[in-house]
């Protein structure tokens, strides 16, 4: 019983329909995720430096220190920039994908034995009446 439950749902995720969508939400799931690593990564790497250079500010005797907001507003904004770029190519890339394969698969309409599509098929027999 829960083995024919399970079957029945992944037969539901193999309808081209359904495959389409769920591909379509990972491809997002993906960029997003891509979008908060780039993003991660620059303020990490920002931060490295930052301590570099308070470091270096502090070993030499009354020197100007570094200022935090100095190193850290510009890194979000470049980070924010990058990850924006990052997220958008990979979410570009996924919808395109799955556009060509639903197209190439033939996720329109199924056609009758006429050659109609059932929305045709309704608005002809409307007409007609």
């Amino acid at each position: 019983m829960l083995l024919a439950t399970a079957r029945r749902r992944v037969a539901a995720w193999r309808q081209p329909r359904t495959s389409a969508r769920l591909a379509r939400a990972l491809w997002i799931a993906w960029a997003v995720i891509v979008w908060n690593v780039v993003f991660d990564h620059a303020i990490v790497v920002a931060g490295r430096e930052y301590i570099a250079a308070a470091r270096r500010a502090a070993a030499a005797p009354g020197g100007p220190f570094a200022n935090m907001d100095d190193w850290m507003r510009p890194a979000v904004t470049r980070g924010f920039w990058m990850a924006t770029a990052a997220g958008a190519a990979v979410l570009v890339a996924g919808v395109v994908a799955v556009s060509v394969s639903a197209r190439a698969t033939g996720l329109r309409q199924p056609r009758d034995m006429a050659g109609t599509s059932a929305d045709e098929g309704l608005a002809l027999g409307s007409e007609t009446r």
